[in-house]
């Protein structure tokens, strides 16, 4: 059973940098999921990973000056999840005017070139968080064809299969959490692509083998560890893109990259949020 916990926090005053700084706080011990609102944000942890101390221990290094926080508990069946994200959280997004992304249980949905389509349950990627919307964009604006991409904390598998759309052969999705990977599984046979494999663990689930594609959303901690597995991954001219980080992180995420032979292209940028552009010489 994939039990969740639903931390309900409400900010005073609450602004959208305010949510921002609190889920990448979350993100570090182990939140998976967030939906911000004009009040607070609600975010969710597996329910074995829920920890009241270490949240406490967020809300007082919350380092934003004359922040209340305040929290609620709810116990979430993993069973509900669905049912959840339909009522409150999931819905249609249009990216680029090219893609838009959608569930089985939306109704009138936006036509668009790539129609993807997920049922979240309770993995990472519905293209409305800043960073999964970025990665989007970096899809959409390059040129896939016959290239080979991995994909690294795929949670949904959203962009492994929009890259898929786009051309992209073989693609190699990777993440750490079981229902995460059965969830992709589930949406890459939605969406009726093929020669996408996915693979459940980390870095250790990389074998001897190249890409010309590597995207890894996950966060500035996991990409400052695990950034040599990828760059072990490249070939000459191959191109990894990265985010789950704010534009502060850049230079720490550009001196990890170009220690390890990498070339920093650039970077865009929503909301604070970012996603760089690296290229392997």
């Amino acid at each position: 059973m994939n039990d969740y916990m639903q931390v309900r926090l409400d900010v005073e005053p609450c602004s959208e940098t305010a949510t921002d700084v609190l889920a990448a706080m979350l993100g570090e011990i182990d939140y998976e999921s967030f939906v911000p609102d004009e009040e607070g944000l609600t975010a969710f942890v597996p329910h074995g990973k829920y920890d009241e101390a270490r949240l406490k221990e967020i809300m007082e290094q919350f380092p934003l000056e004359g922040t209340a926080l305040s929290y609620t508990i709810t116990f979430v069946p993993g069973q509900d999840w669905n049912e959840e994200w339909e009522k409150n959280y999931f819905k249609p997004i249009v990216v680029g005017n090219e893609c838009v992304i959608h569930s089985t249980f939306h109704r009138n949905v936006p036509q668009a070139r790539y129609d993807v389509l997920i049922d979240p349950k309770m993995a990472f990627g519905t293209g409305h968080h800043e960073t999964t919307t970025l990665m989007l964009q970096t899809i959409l604006a390059n040129d896939f064809i016959g290239r080979s991409l991995l994909d690294m904390g795929c949670g949904t598998a959203v962009l492994a299969i929009l890259a898929c759309m786009k051309g992209a052969n073989p693609v190699v999705a990777v993440d750490i959490d079981e229902f995460a990977t059965e969830n992709a599984e589930e949406n890459i046979r939605l969406n009726g692509v093929s020669g996408i494999e996915v693979r459940l663990g980390g870095i250790e689930a990389l074998k001897e083998e190249q890409f010309d594609y590597v995207l890894a959303n996950i966060n500035r901690n996991i990409l400052l560890a695990d950034m040599h597995a990828y760059v072990a991954c490249m070939k000459s001219g191959s191109h990894i893109f990265m985010s789950g980080f704010y534009v502060e992180d850049i230079p720490v995420i550009r001196a990890e990259a170009e220690r390890l032979g990498l070339h920093f292209i650039g970077y865009n940028e929503k909301n604070r949020w970012v996603a760089v552009e690296c290229v392997k010489g």
